[in-house]
């Protein structure tokens, strides 16, 4: 049980991406609180912090389903003190929780502009802020940011200003945090996937089941995501990992099993 008795704070766990790192660290014996807004089940998105809470357990860790909204501060301050109160500690921050939209400058409404601006870059911030005292005192702390390599090619920006900023932002914070931490000993890196992950977003928003279907399944970035938390904090700081490069390092090579479909041609996320 390698991560038994660690603390893994992870924002929008309560489905996709985040749900399946907090499972993969659980089934290794990690504490996981999960930050995330929704206590009632959306049928477009599906699961709630309870109905993950219950998945965490009946693989082995401890769940501590926590309603927070991560744009007001003091529900973030709320949240990191029940995980002190019931877990002990913070070993590891993972910035899941990101809005998206993919529209042109002038369809991008100003509420959506302000959502991705308030969820993607002052929430991510505000969260590793509070959670960093703790990390201090942890012996592997991890922060781990869902985000893109910094790659400045124009198309990127052009196809959609407000969301790729933001993403951006965040992975730029977290080089800033790889290099204000590292004599402290706290590990800062991003992940980003080759291919669309198969998420409520990609289905909703991106392409419908089409595309959900030339997609890889989440568990991808929770093995990627579980082999960096494993990594020694002041030796794997200050990277823009990608899924596929982690895995090869790992000694996984044959990938196809993460495909939601073997039999259709991936499709390739942003960023790359």
């Amino acid at each position: 049980m390698q991560f038994a008795g660690k603390t893994f704070f992870i924002t929008g766990a309560s489905r996709g991406i985040g749900k399946a790192i907090a499972l993969k660290l659980a089934s290794a014996g990690a504490n996981i609180a999960i930050v995330a807004k929704s206590t009632e089940e959306d049928p477009r998105l599906g699961g709630t912090i309870y109905s993950a809470a219950e998945e965490i357990n009946n693989v082995g860790g401890k769940a501590l389903a926590i309603k927070c909204d991560i744009r007001d501060e003091e529900q973030i301050l709320e949240a990191i003190t029940q995980t002190i109160s019931i877990f002990g500690g913070i070993d590891s921050v993972i910035n899941n929780a990101s809005a998206i939209s993919l529209s042109s400058t002038e369809q991008t409404e100003t509420k959506r502009f302000n959502l991705m601006h308030e969820i993607n870059v002052r929430g991510t911030f505000l969260v590793t802020k509070h959670c960093i005292p703790f990390l201090k005192r942890s012996s592997n702390p991890h922060i781990l940011t869902l985000s893109p390599p910094l790659h400045m090619d124009p198309k990127w920006f052009a196809m959609s200003v407000a969301y790729s900023v933001t993403k951006y932002n965040m992975s730029m914070m977290t080089m800033g945090w790889a290099e204000e931490y590292r004599k402290a000993g706290i590990a800062a890196n991003t992940l980003w996937p080759v291919t669309t992950i198969a998420t409520a977003a990609v289905q909703n928003l991106l392409g419908g089941k089409e595309m959900a279907q030339r997609s890889r399944k989440p568990e991808i970035l929770a093995d990627a995501a579980f082999y960096i938390l494993s990594q020694p904090s002041r030796e794997c700081t200050g990277n823009l990992f990608i899924d596929e490069d982690v895995l090869h390092k790992a000694g996984i090579t044959d990938l196809t099993p993460y495909a939601v479909d073997p039999t259709q041609t991936l499709q390739k996320d942003l960023f790359l």
